[in-house]
C-alpha cells in the first residue's frame, strides 16, 4: 500500500521535468518582461531571442521536438535576424531611443493585463470540455503538426511570410532614401 502511494506523482511531489519546466518558464517570462520594458531597441531584440529560445526549451520539455526546432529556425533564426537587419538598415539608434519612450506605461500595462485575462478566459472556456485522444498519434508529433499546419493554417502562415518580406523590403527602401539624402549636394534641394 505504501509503495503504491510513493510511486505516484502529484502537485506536491513534482518530477524533475516539471521543475525544469517551471524554472525555464520563469526565465522566459523574465526575458519577455525585459524585452518590452527596455529602452534600447537592440537589447530588446536580443532579449527576444532569449524569450523565444525559452519557449523552444519548453516545447522540448513537452516532447514536441518538431515544434521546438520550428520555433528555433523560424522565430529565433529568421524573425529576430530580420528584426536586427531592419534595425541596422534603418540606422535605428543603438543606445536609448527617445522615440521608444512613452509616458503611457501604466495604460499599456492595464491593456496588457486585460488582454491577458481575456485570452486566458477565452482559452479556458473554449477547451473546458475538450478531451485529448490518447490512442491516436502524439499531439506534438510531426505528422499531426504537419496535418494541422497544412490543412487549417496555410493562409495565416503564408500571410506572415508576406508580412516579413514586406518588412524587409520596407527597411531596404528606408535605408536607400537615407543614403540618397546624405549624398545630395548642399546647394541643391
Amino acid at each position: 500500500m505504501m509503495l503504491a502511494a510513493a510511486g505516484t506523482h502529484g502537485f506536491l511531489s513534482p518530477t524533475g521535468v516539471e521543475i525544469a519546466f517551471l524554472l525555464v518558464g520563469l526565465a522566459t517570462l523574465g526575458a519577455a518582461a525585459i524585452t518590452v520594458t527596455t529602452k534600447q531597441l537592440v537589447h530588446a531584440a536580443l532579449w527576444l531571442v532569449v524569450a523565444l529560445g525559452g519557449l523552444a526549451v519548453e516545447y522540448l520539455l513537452l516532447t514536441a521536438e518538431f515544434i521546438a526546432w520550428v520555433q528555433v529556425l523560424i522565430y529565433v533564426g529568421s524573425v529576430v535576424v530580420l528584426l536586427l537587419f531592419g534595425l541596422m538598415l534603418t540606422k535605428a539608434p543603438i543606445g536609448r531611443s527617445p522615440d521608444a519612450d512613452s509616458r503611457n506605461g501604466w495604460v499599456a500595462l492595464a491593456v496588457a493585463v486585460a488582454a491577458a485575462g481575456a485570452l486566458v478566459w477565452v482559452v479556458v472556456d473554449a477547451f473546458r470540455t475538450t478531451w485529448i485522444d490518447l490512442d491516436g498519434p502524439a499531439q506534438g508529433s510531426t505528422q499531426v503538426s504537419g496535418e494541422i499546419l497544412f490543412r487549417h493554417w496555410v493562409l495565416p502562415f503564408e500571410a506572415l511570410s508576406v508580412l516579413l518580406l514586406a518588412a524587409l523590403v520596407g527597411a531596404i527602401v528606408l535605408s536607400r532614401k537615407h543614403a540618397k539624402d546624405a549624398k545630395a549636394p548642399e546647394g541643391k534641394s
